[in-house]
């Protein structure tokens, strides 16, 4: 017996069926879910399709720890139409990522899939999250000294530790590697107090972690598998840890101190100044760099670029603590989807987050507080595509959120932010920063989709800016004549703290500051939920910024520190099962944050639990989608008017159909341009005013027949081109 899928346009002509050419295109073909590289906190999910040609199709995601039973929501998968930029390409997909898992714990995650022209499905997947690296429990540990270092890494083998007494040693070469099981370990007997007094060369190996060491040298990963850098100092006058090559992925860098050479100053910054180095630099997928404290690069954490960039995927960098990225604070470039930038405290940096370009997405920019940032805090530039940007605090002289890129960056999805910019605007390593505009996004096209924001200028007494082809001056015009209908206007006193306004410019740097805001301020209670996010906000609806007032500061910077892990502040820290922001009881994170079944808020569609768990490999079931499925949770859920109090209903799915090629491929296009084209950020295909099309879900639940197709090819292109001239790589 053969099947077929019915909807509005198919026409029967006795017993042949016919559908239209258009609807074909435009109805969702279903092709392989995966879930590529899982860290240790986030997973990433992709879902590869055909057709679905008005990107109208929307993927929701749902998760709980396998055994357990009740569900929590994630954000929607984000829509993202097959292109290519920069001599890269990526396939038509769903795709993102859910994030704050708990290490070496298995999941299972069901994606629901509904296309209003056809295509429903519904499937799961079970995947386990990385493990935190340790050595093995049978390990040998081998005690050494300066004198007796080489002898013993001659003759080290697998699940070997080698314990370093207190002493300088010459250098560190290893040809051995370890295994998943059973890594090498060098470690100091007393952390900081074994120095290697030169470069550290790991080229080629697996599983091989430095551990405590202090290091005067650059530490080389290239075309490494699995390696851990962790609690090492590192003090350098050019790059620190670099891991570059094809062969790298599954690096581990945490809790260390790295300082280069490159000081805060004028002549410093930008992509000409006098700097040096870069403070992390990795490429490969399945990366981590968390718990870091880089000072004096610059960019202190990067991405590779260009035809040196590869497989640039699910790469987490989080809670990092930066002081002077000359160039950039965290570079992300040419990276190809669910790279997640969460958490991390920038200081006195020229650029604070870098997507330059992003190929398609997601790229994920979550929680991150730049104070002192000069330029741009988000440099969206060569024709960025799929930036995601949710609950970001700006403090910074001239123009507030400015991306002066020169060419057009599509597909950006701007959610929850604070952006404070204001007098001491000027030219700054030969590049202008703005007069204190609030927002100056002249190429954001169409596309892009801004909402919920805060903005502010300081000393400047306007109210003014540009997004696409729209001005305004004033909350009521940015309001009805651009996406942002629910922003609203702040200035320093949102901030609990006296917090310092670059007032005179950058210069002097600033120091640690607290970037909290005051209960009660413009900035509480004026955001928008979103699943997997903002979860377990107090008040009304959640407040905009890096943080929810009330709530302890994360730990940012190496945990060796000497701070203990706060229950309640958002970051899930040491034995900490769980964080949801808050010490209540009852809502899957109880008050002590250990797991715990939730009271309130489970799916009670939980038939569709069952669904095709097998064994973590990625293997799948289909099944029929529920007829009537419910909004997204974690969308935004209110309407347009002028208030920003959340009463209102609308609903505005973060993974809409964010359509439209890739145009305008071009240069790095730092300085600033008023001369180019850009378009209005305008509504998306539904948006806060416009109920999603579910109405044609009751016509179709009863015709359609779910049909699983086969894979679609996974990966991306590369195409070897003449690297952008930004200094000296390592190679």
């Amino acid at each position: 017996m053969r099947f077929f899928a019915f909807s509005a346009s198919t026409v029967v002509t006795g017993a042949l069926l016919w559908t239209s050419p258009s609807l074909a295109a435009d109805s969702t073909l279903p092709g392989e879910i995966s879930a590529p590289h899982p860290t240790l906190e986030n997973v990433s999910l992709r879902w590869d399709i055909s057709g679905d040609d008005n990107a109208n199709g929307v993927v929701t995601v749902r998760f709980r720890e396998r055994g357990q039973s009740a569900w929590r929501s994630g954000l929607p998968l984000r829509r993202i139409p097959a292109a290519s930029n920069e001599g890269f390409s990526w396939d038509n997909q769903h795709s993102g990522s859910v994030f704050d898992l708990i290490p070496g714990t298995t999941y299972e995650f069901e994606l629901s899939l509904v296309d209003p022209d056809g295509g429903d499905e519904v499937r799961s997947i079970e995947v386990t999250t990385r493990d935190i690296p340790s050595a093995s429990a049978d390990a040998t540990e081998i005690a050494v000294t300066p004198s007796s270092i080489r002898a013993a890494l001659s003759s080290i083998t697998a699940g070997d530790v080698l314990v370093l007494g207190d002493g300088t040693y010459a250098g560190l070469q290893l040809e051995r590697d370890g295994t998943v099981e059973r890594p090498i370990v060098v470690r100091a007997a007393n952390r900081g107090r074994a120095i290697i007094d030169s470069e550290v060369s790991l080229i080629g190996r697996s599983n091989v972690f430095l551990e405590g060491l202090t290091i005067n040298g650059r530490v080389r990963l290239n075309d490494t598998r699995g390696m851990v850098v962790r609690d090492c100092t590192i003090n350098t006058s050019g790059s620190g840890i670099v891991a570059q090559g094809s062969g790298t992925r599954d690096s581990y860098i945490c809790d260390n101190r790295v300082v280069g050479a490159t000081s805060f100053e004028d002549g410093a910054l930008g992509a000409d100044g006098d700097n040096v180095g870069e403070g992390i630099e990795v490429t490969g997928p399945g990366t981590v760099i968390c718990y870091n404290y880089v000072s004096g690069f610059r960019d202190a954490i990067s991405t590779m670029e260009d035809s040196e960039a590869v497989e640039q995927v699910s790469i987490d960098i989080y809670n990092n603590d930066i002081d002077v990225g000359a160039d950039d604070a965290i570079e992300v470039d040419f990276t190809m989807g669910n790279v997640r930038v969460m958490r991390n405290r920038i200081r006195n940096s020229f650029v604070g987050l870098s997507g330059q370009p992003t190929l398609g997405g997601p790229l994920y920019l979550i929680r991150n507080v730049m104070h002192n940032v000069v330029y741009s805090p988000f440099k969206l530039h060569r024709g960025s595509v799929g930036d995601v940007a949710l609950h970001n605090t700006v403090v910074k002289s001239g123009d507030a959120f400015a991306c002066y890129a020169g060419v057009t960056w599509s597909q950006a999805y701007f959610r929850n932010n604070l952006f404070i910019g204001g007098e001491g605007g000027g030219s700054y390593g030969g590049y202008s920063n703005g007069d204190g505009r609030v927002a100056q996004l002249v190429d954001a096209d169409d596309t892009c989709d801004f909402d919920f924001d805060g903005y502010g200028s300081i000393g400047t007494g306007r109210f003014t800016g540009r997004i696409g082809d729209a001005r305004f001056d004033g909350l009521d015009e940015l309001r009805t004549t651009t996406t942002e209908a629910h922003a609203v206007e702040v200035d320093m006193t949102v901030f609990s703290a006296d917090v310092t306004f670059p007032v005179d410019g950058p210069f002097p740097p600033v120091m640690v500051e607290d970037l909290r805001i005051a209960d009660g301020s413009a900035a509480a209670d004026t955001g928008t939920p979103l699943a997997n996010v903002n979860d377990g906000f107090a008040g009304d609806a959640p407040d905009l910024g890096a943080y929810e007032a009330g709530t302890a500061l994360p730990h940012y910077g190496p945990r060796w520190d000497g701070v203990a892990s706060e229950c309640g502040n958002g970051v899930r820290e040491d034995s900490e099962q769980c964080d949801d922001g808050n010490r209540v009881g009852g809502d899957g994170c109880s008050a002590s944050c250990e797991r715990e079944e939730a009271r309130v808020g489970d799916h009670a569609d939980d038939e569709l639990a069952d669904a095709g768990i097998d064994g973590g490999n990625g293997n799948v079931q289909s099944q029929q989608p529920p007829s009537r499925p419910s909004v997204p949770d974690g969308n935004d859920s209110r309407g347009t008017g002028q208030g920003a109090t959340g009463a209102d209903a609308s609903t505005d799915p973060i993974a809409n159909a964010d359509a439209g090629a890739v145009s305008g491929a071009g240069p790095d296009g730092d300085r600033e341009s008023s001369s180019h084209g850009g378009c209005e950020c305008g509504t998306a295909p539904w948006s806060g005013d416009t109920a999603p099309p579910w109405s044609m879900l009751g016509v179709l639940g009863g015709l359609l027949v779910v049909r699983r197709y086969g894979s679609s090819q996974h990966g991306r292109n590369s195409v070897a081109m003449s690297r952008e001239a930004r200094g000296v790589k390592d190679t």
